[in-house]
């Protein structure tokens, strides 16, 4: 598909069994991304169940974003591991494993006894099981890339990997959703009672439906192309993206910080701050929310559309600046007090969120197939584990130093950070052919 002597058609067209491939990866996506981003839609809840009675509500909802945020730090422990015997044994093992290791913790956490009932007990287990999860998503999300784009052919990477991308915001459609739904049907008082166990323990049951739907799955046909003609990386692949593959490295971990900022706090975030930072009621927030990540999925299909039609680089610079546009506009509408506006502003920030599904494109085609996951997983995983961990604290610092705006502010910058990217790509490119 790019460098490295591996065969992978370029001129076919892409057919069923490509369609077929990313449906069912994409589907799959969507079940275990939905069990690590359900926790931020409950974070509220959390807080108050699994820390001691009478602590400040910020002080609360801090402290479990700390927990959330342990997800994204072990995530790079997870991407590395996996990635190597991806880069090794094969793609599809590793695609495997990581929904399995994210249903258990995800059903488990839907089980866990509260503070009342167990103390300090009960934190530590919920961040052994965000821990957990962090590894597992780790795996995940790299290897999904991958795998997607090594099946399809070269002029539809951009297209494969979007789809992907598509799938997993899919999953947090579907837990927003689901935290609408509750929030509209039940108290606050019957969801802090147990309501809340039911999102962990229905994501408990779809990453089991997922870990079955990818035994359909075949291995990717570079892969395979790679292991026939002993092109396997014979040292440590990590070592390897290190010593040869610095340049991809850097681009690669700059680019996923943006991809960061505008999924947490732009999707993840935004309805928990609407609530707490501007007086949007739940159910309004969680709908907006909902709204905005459906948005998103068109948006991640769109860039996806423009990677193969105008490259990588003219697609993430227009990206950038629609996202850094779109959030001062969001942020601006709920400053202003116009909260009647709030979800169609919201939708807007969701469709320009689709800058993401340029991300993994500009990765898959940065690094050569022998080390390809080892590289995007050690990028991605890493830049995510700073950028995404340090985000939720970050910005609820922020709030209060800057103002509201603030989470606004940040995107923004990271979106000068997008737009450096696409420079230098545009000028220098890894790989000139995409």
């Amino acid at each position: 598909m790019t460098s490295g002597g591996t065969s992978h058609p370029i001129h076919r067209p892409f057919d069923r069994r490509d369609a077929r491939t990313l449906g069912l990866s994409a589907l799959g996506g969507a079940l275990e991304f939905y069990d690590f981003v359900v926790f931020v839609f409950f974070a509220k809840v959390l807080g108050a169940l699994f820390f001691p009675p009478g602590t400040e509500p910020w002080l609360a909802q801090l402290q479990v974003y700390g927990i959330f945020a342990a997800g994204y730090v072990a995530r790079p422990l997870g991407g590395i591991v996996m990635a190597h015997f991806g880069d090794r044994l094969g793609r599809k093992r590793m695609f495997t494993l990581s929904v399995f290791l994210m249903s258990v913790p995800t059903l488990l956490i839907g089980l866990l006894p509260t503070y009342a009932q167990v103390g300090v007990l009960a934190p530590v287990l919920l961040l052994v099981m965000r821990l957990v999860q962090g590894i597992a998503v780790g795996g995940e999300v790299p290897g999904a890339w991958v795998f997607v784009a090594e099946h399809v052919p070269r002029h539809r990477v951009g297209i494969a990997c979007a789809t992907l991308t598509a799938g997993l915001t899919a999953g947090i459609l579907i837990g927003s959703l689901l935290a609408a739904w509750i929030n509209a049907s039940y108290s606050p008082a019957d969801v802090q009672e147990g309501i809340w166990r039911l999102p962990f323990v229905l994501g408990g049951v779809f990453g089991f439906i997922a870990v079955w739907l990818r035994r359909w799955l075949e291995e990717t046909p570079v892969f395979v192309a790679m292991r026939e003609r002993r092109q396997l990386a014979r040292q440590l692949p990590v070592k390897q993206v290190l010593a040869e593959h610095r340049p991809a490295v850097l681009l690669s971990m700059l680019a996923s910080w943006q991809l960061t900022a505008a999924i947490v706090v732009i999707v993840l975030l935004t309805p928990t701050l609407a609530q707490t930072g501007f007086d949007i009621d739940a159910a309004t927030a969680f709908r907006g929310n909902s709204v905005a990540t459906l948005a998103l999925v068109f948006g991640c299909l769109a860039a996806g559309w423009a990677v193969d039609r105008i490259g990588v680089g003219r697609a993430l610079l227009a990206g950038s600046l629609g996202l850094g546009v779109s959030a001062y506009a969001l942020y601006a509408a709920l400053v202003s007090g116009h909260h009647a506006q709030f979800v169609a502003w919201y939708a807007l920030a969701g469709f320009c969120c689709g800058v993401t599904g340029v991300t993994p494109a500009l990765m898959v085609v940065a690094f050569p197939p022998e080390v390809r996951f080892s590289g995007l997983s050690f990028s991605y995983n890493v830049a995510y584990a700073v950028f995404g961990g340090m985000t939720p604290p970050l910005v609820a610092w922020l709030s209060t130093a800057w103002g509201p705006m603030a989470p606004a502010h940040y995107v923004a910058f990271t979106c000068l950070v997008g737009v450096g990217v696409p420079l230098w790509w545009l000028k220098r490119p890894l790989n000139p052919s995409l």
